[in-house]
């Protein structure tokens, strides 16, 4: 992502822990070459085209999926569009990286899947479809970019 919301989720990036990662947004191919994003102006369902010549990392065959779930996931990606963007989710998760005393409070905001960044609806989408991506322990909704790479990697 580039601009000034690029160099802002960057910072959020290193604030997380994630220093200047190289995986800086995340989305749902929902088919038909189309996905469900996370934008500023709220999640939107855009041509995957818009990707064209950018590097990509693909989930298939990587994150074992029944074609049931398959569906669930791209079914919960159509449902969040229209879910508006939080920026303020990035401090959030930087506040907990920092184990800042905001605690609870911290974890319900981010948890509440009524304001989303990119990684928490691809995440979210996955939890909806009965998918639990991460198994270690960390709160609803506490998931990067770069958390989703990882999950990725070989």
């Amino acid at each position: 992502m580039g601009g000034r919301g690029g160099r802002l989720i960057r910072i959020g990036q290193w604030l997380n822990g994630d220093g200047f990662a190289d995986w800086e947004h995340a989305f749902v191919h929902v088919g038909n070459g189309e996905l469900v994003e996370a934008q500023p102006g709220g999640a939107e369902l855009r041509p995957l085209s818009v990707y064209d010549g950018r590097p990509i990392r693909w989930s298939s065959g990587r994150i074992p999926l029944t074609d049931d779930q398959r569906r669930a996931v791209v079914a919960a990606a159509r449902r969040y569009i229209g879910t508006p963007y939080s920026a303020a989710d990035y401090f959030a998760l930087a506040a907990h990286r920092f184990h800042l005393p905001v605690g609870l409070l911290i974890g319900k905001y981010v948890a509440d899947s009524g304001h989303m960044i990119c990684s928490q609806l691809v995440d979210q989408c996955y939890w909806d479809a009965g998918v639990h991506l991460f198994a270690d322990g960390r709160w609803p909704g506490y998931v990067t970019p770069a958390d989703l790479a990882g999950l990725l990697d070989p």
